[in-house]
């Protein structure tokens, strides 16, 4: 068993570093917006619940329930890694962090609202959150981001499609909805009550969509639902099990692959590529988000640059191995 552990590990590891470096920046613009949907704590499993919405909107889109979340499946480092494109062992972001220390452009990884704001002087930019520490701790607060913190999901929801029938056109757009997470944490994620919430979610899923569509916000728009992280059977987070680091990774618009699965490599973190390849903005070389295979028509998949994160690479490899001998559900 240690020798074809030792096999494994060297034959991961040979075939991660020899990956080519990361892939040309783009410098068309092949959407109008961008909207990204966070669903706190979802993990893999809308793939377990009665997903209407969910299945409508990403019907011609692509779709994968075994995106990597970060080796630490926590909150601050997963959203940190979703909206900056780099590793919690860059980012450095945790839960006390995002709730204390403001956070301005001048960081060293700064989030994909920065490079949008950069890029766009004059767009409108916006993050209306349940969690209130990504508005304060994560997304720049000096580069005009329309922050809300309505309350509850059911709120959020609410301020998102007043925020849409008020007329407002986001070029990029940033929600983050709570319950799911709450619900894993008492009850886990085998509970009934737990993938009814994901229904919920889904219910509100459909209310957001509807008030982008109704509004001509996705006539040229990619959308897209990530969660940060899963749970486990009994309740929590954090670990390596792949109820806790697979996650749903979705995306749907013009020139989006059908039916894909995006391919085996796909991370949460991917996102950050996806959002900016998506607006036309150059990528920062230091980023280790990469377009996925399999996503967009005619694009092909980019390696992972681990040569940005070896630290991150190395260990992403370990801990997925350990993952698959010792916890595999």
């Amino acid at each position: 068993m240690k020798k074809l552990i030792c096999c494994l590990l060297a034959l991961i590891l040979a075939v991660g570093f020899t990956m080519p470096a990361f892939a040309a920046q783009t410098t068309a613009r092949p959407y109008e917006r961008v909207f990204i949907i966070g669903v706190d704590g979802a993990g893999r499993f809308f793939k377990d619940a009665n997903t209407p919405n969910f299945d409508r909107i990403f019907a011609d889109g692509a779709v994968d329930y075994t995106a990597r979340a970060e080796i630490i499946t926590t909150s601050a480092q997963n959203w940190g890694a979703i909206l900056t494109g780099v590793s919690y062992s860059m980012h450095g972001l945790d839960n006390g962090i995002l709730g204390s220390v403001e956070r301005s452009s001048e960081t060293q990884f700064p989030t994909i609202f920065t490079y949008a704001r950069r890029a766009f002087p004059n767009a409108e930019l916006a993050s209306i959150v349940n969690w209130d520490p990504i508005n304060y701790g994560l997304i720049e607060n000096d580069i005009n981001v329309n922050k809300q913190h309505p309350g509850d999901d059911e709120a959020v929801t609410q301020a998102i499609c007043d925020y849409f029938d008020a007329g407002n056109q986001p070029t990029l757009f940033f929600t983050q909805l709570d319950s799911v997470d709450h619900v894993g944490h008492e009850l886990g994620s085998t509970s009934p009550e737990y993938i009814a919430q994901i229904e919920t979610i889904d219910g509100y899923l459909g209310r957001i969509y509807e008030a982008a569509q109704r509004n001509g916000l996705l006539d040229n728009a990619l959308f897209i639902v990530v969660a940060d992280h899963g749970h486990t059977r009994s309740g929590g987070h954090g670990g390596l099990t792949m109820r806790e680091t697979n996650v749903t990774l979705a995306v749907s618009g013009k020139g989006v692959v059908k039916g894909s699965s995006l391919d085996r490599i796909a991370r949460n973190r991917d996102v950050a590529a996806i959002a900016l390849y998506a607006l036309g903005i150059d990528r920062p070389d230091y980023m280790t988000s990469r377009l996925p295979a399999n996503l967009f028509d005619g694009v092909e998949g980019e390696a992972r640059p681990i040569q940005n994160d070896w630290k991150d690479g190395i260990l992403a490899r370990l801990s997925w191995i350990l993952t698959l001998i010792t916890k595999p559900f």
